[in-house]
């Protein structure tokens, strides 16, 4: 039997996921591993299509650094060309011997000191020139420490979910049958609440002999806790209304499909729901496999350790 004709149909459709059915116009996966979609926006300017402000709030904390820094270090040179093309002997207080190395290095630090609004007062401009582009300097340093002071709150106290997903999805014997599951666990000291999971798996089927996307609901055994402190398995029964039913490991590696997560839970910190996801792709997903058990208690008998690094831990099992 064809993988296409083996779905089963029969289980419950939902068309609000925000993906269209076309399968031909889609590549690649749906949603990336750290939840953001896996699409790229074209047809206006990159000024026009990037928010600069949500880009340096959610990129690495390194990559973020390291902007700042540049920016730093090129607006000072910058300003030091400037000193340097109108003559350091309007500097008033600098040294003119040396090398033109040296003369420009101490146009450099003149500039930082300007940037920075630290002025030590050794050296000042003379001249309506140099006074005109220290000024000018003066001000953009305010400006753009003004900036970046915001972007350092905004990263800080921006409500995060803190939430880590396991790289793999199983296939597990569980009541009799088998099930898809998958494992999710806070990793900050943060307290969630109120979590809720869902789960949707988007597949290619055949209609009126066309391939379409078409995505369906897996039904989860618990779908909501009360608190979200150690790890929580999301359990899909396989059962006869899940698309899965009947799957053996041959299909699963021969269908095209991607099973997507969505977390959301209080956090009592921020005072405010927080969301995670992410997605598995079928190449992703182990047949025959069964998570190892990541918490335990401790020698005194008086904590219980959830060990984070457990979370993509598993073992093969028969089903």
């Amino acid at each position: 039997m064809d993988i296409l004709e083996k779905i089963n149909t029969k289980a419950k459709s939902t068309d609000t996921t925000g993906f269209g059915t076309s399968a031909s116009n889609y590549g690649g996966r749906f949603i990336n591993k750290d939840g953001s979609a896996n699409i790229e926006k074209s047809g206006i300017t990159l000024f026009n299509r990037i928010s600069w402000y949500h880009t340096m709030l959610t990129m690495p904390g390194w990559k973020f650094m390291g902007i700042l820094l540049a920016f730093y270090a090129g607006v000072n040179l910058l300003f030091a060309l400037m000193y340097y093309g109108i003559g350091v002997e309007y500097l008033s207080g600098i040294d003119t011997k040396g090398s033109e190395w040296l003369k420009f290095g101490k146009a450099y630090f003149f500039s930082a000191q300007t940037f920075t609004t630290v002025g030590y007062g050794h050296i000042s401009p003379s001249g309506f020139t140099t006074s005109a582009v220290a000024a000018a300097e003066a001000l953009t340093g305010l400006l753009s420490f003004a900036i970046a002071t915001g972007l350092f709150y905004g990263r800080f106290s921006r409500p995060k979910a803190f939430i880590k997903f396991s790289h793999n999805a199983l296939i597990s014997p569980y009541r009799g049958g088998t099930a898809l599951m998958l494992r999710v666990a806070p990793f900050k000291n943060t307290n969630l609440m109120d979590a809720e999971a869902r789960m949707t798996v988007g597949m290619i089927v055949m209609e009126n002999e066309v391939p379409v996307n078409k995505f369906f609901v897996l039904p989860l055994e618990i779908n909501h806790i009360s608190t979200l402190s150690l790890s929580w398995t999301l359990v899909h029964h396989i059962v006869e209304d899940s698309p899965f039913y009947g799957f053996t490991k041959e299909d699963f590696d021969a269908a095209e499909g991607e099973v997507i997560v969505q977390v959301k839970a209080f956090d009592d910190l921020f005072s405010t729901t927080v969301a995670a996801s992410t997605s598995y792709i079928f190449d992703e997903i182990v047949y025959g496999a069964k998570f190892e058990i990541m918490y335990a208690e401790n020698e005194a008998k008086t904590k219980t350790i959830l060990y984070l690094g457990k979370l993509n831990s598993f073992k093969p099992i028969e089903l």
